[in-house]
């Protein structure tokens, strides 16, 4: 039986791109991908490290952003590796973003994007690709 072995890319919406890449360029610190081919509807990629990838598509949400619990652990959410957790709150709390912090006591925080989509900022520098 074939086996799932890697994550290679996660999609999100998003109902404003511009706004959208403000978040994950300026906050989060990501770079475009400039290979992404015209798949004829608007969208950025990012890549990661070891070829993955985040993928925005622009496109009405059909996900509500109010209603979700406060702390993003106890919703939907993707976990990334990050090399420096508290230099990402400080940029978040620079640019307004609120965000909170993993209940475990790990140095790990939740954030969500302009459209609700949250992610799991986990400080792990050994398991980070360079």
């Amino acid at each position: 039986m074939a086996k799932v072995h890697a994550i290679l890319h996660i999609t999100w919406l998003v109902s404003n791109l511009e706004h959208a890449r403000q978040f994950y360029e300026d906050v989060l610190g990501l770079r475009l991908d400039e290979s992404r081919p015209d798949l004829g509807f608007t969208g950025v990629w990012y890549t990661l490290g070891s070829g993955q990838q985040i993928h925005l598509m622009e496109l009405t949400n059909p996900d509500p952003a109010n209603g979700r619990p406060v702390h993003g652990g106890r919703d939907r959410h993707v976990a990334l590796a990050v090399d420096d957790v508290e230099g990402i709150a400080v940029a978040l709390e620079g640019a307004g973003v609120p965000f909170t912090r993993s209940r475990s006591g790990r140095p790990a925080l939740f954030v969500r994007d302009p459209d609700g989509n949250t992610f799991e900022l986990v400080e792990a520098v050994n398991s980070i690709s360079q």
